[in-house]
């Protein structure tokens, strides 16, 4: 039974967070270590082997295999999750079901990255075996260089030994930080080696808020008759008249040659208002250069326009500045851009 109640004692909150603090103290170490051996480039070096894996990842005609038991495991899955979203095939095979048929998943132009923090995994046999026999390139994550694993591997990415932060030294914890924190690197550096860009990775992730925020303008602007404009010479008669029935609370106001010359806003009519609006025309009571956006700016860069700018309605212009839409605050809220 825990000893940790509603009552506890300030003694034993104490102990509680002095032992947290350890944790990231002895975790902290581990990533330092990793940060310290990467800037190292000698033959062997981590620095050296891990762009050499970033090099063979990066021109593979496959998918990169990862694999790992226990702990290792639980981290090759969010590996082969950060390099699938970021533009690198993967995916990850369980060592014990592909003992049982799932090795028929790994195939010729594939590149298998193998997880094992002693390199001594017994479950990793059969894949070390079917990697070797089908010349099928393996990339290792170890602290043992040595080991089974380290020896038969093509490229042995050797982390430095670390403390665990248990402090029976058996559950990995530390250990484990560190593969992960490489597996990210890993990503990363394929991610900007490939050009991979935002527009792309929304391609994998088009649900929820990270979708929502990598949505563009022009995937959510009105267009077409729904944009409200008039001619600098048209009266505020017509101006009025075009305003209340887009219901946007603005009207754009274009030249001649139809390109956006201003605008005018529920605002502008505010500070005009007199005897003589209605004698008016648009040019004389529009706002000059408004701000505006292209339809290919995320919809996130959009609503900080309008929130820097405090206003709920942006109008949408193509690159010769002629109007082709209007996005409005609540048009991003409606998909979750917040």
């Amino acid at each position: 039974m825990s000893r940790f109640t509603p009552d506890t004692d300030q003694a034993l909150s104490d102990l509680a967070v002095g032992s947290a603090l350890r944790t990231l103290a002895t975790e902290r170490a581990g990533l330092l270590a990793v940060e310290q051996a990467l800037r190292a480039s000698g033959p062997g070096d981590l620095g050296r082997t891990f762009a050499a894996a970033v090099a063979l990842l990066g021109t593979i005609a496959g998918r990169v295999i990862v694999t790992g038991m226990g702990k290792s495991g639980h981290v090759g899955r969010k590996v082969a999750a950060t390099l699938a979203s970021t533009g690198t095939a993967a995916y990850f095979v369980h060592p014990a079901e592909a003992s049982h048929g799932d090795l028929g998943m790994i195939r010729r132009g594939d590149a298998v990255l193998a997880l094992s923090w002693s390199g001594e995994t017994v479950e990793l046999a059969d894949i070390v075996t079917y990697a070797k026999r089908f010349r099928i390139p393996l990339l290792a994550v170890t602290a043992k260089g040595d080991s089974a694993l380290g020896r038969e591997a093509d490229l042995c990415i050797r982390l430095p030994g670390a403390e665990e932060a248990c402090p029976n030294g058996l559950a990995p914890t530390t250990s484990t930080t560190m593969q992960l924190v490489l597996g990210d690197a890993l990503a990363v550096a394929l991610l900007e080696a490939r050009g991979f860009s935002a527009s792309d990775f929304k391609l994998y992730h088009p649900g929820g808020k990270l979708g929502a925020r990598l949505t563009f303008v022009r995937d959510v602007m009105h267009r077409g008759d729904a944009v409200p404009c008039i001619r600098t010479r048209s009266s505020m008669a017509d101006a009025i008249v075009e305003m209340s029935g887009k219901r946007f609370g603005c009207v754009g106001v274009v030249d001649d040659a139809g390109r956006l010359a201003g605008i005018i806003t529920d605002g502008d009519l505010r500070r005009h208002m007199g005897p003589n609006l209605m004698a008016r025309v648009a040019e004389d009571v529009m706002t000059a250069s408004p701000t505006v956006v292209t339809p290919d700016v995320l919809a996130a860069e959009a609503l900080a326009v309008l929130n820097e700018k405090r206003r709920s309605v942006l109008l949408v212009v193509d690159e010769d500045g002629f109007p082709i839409g209007i996005v409005h605050l609540h048009d991003l809220y409606g998909i979750g851009v917040a």
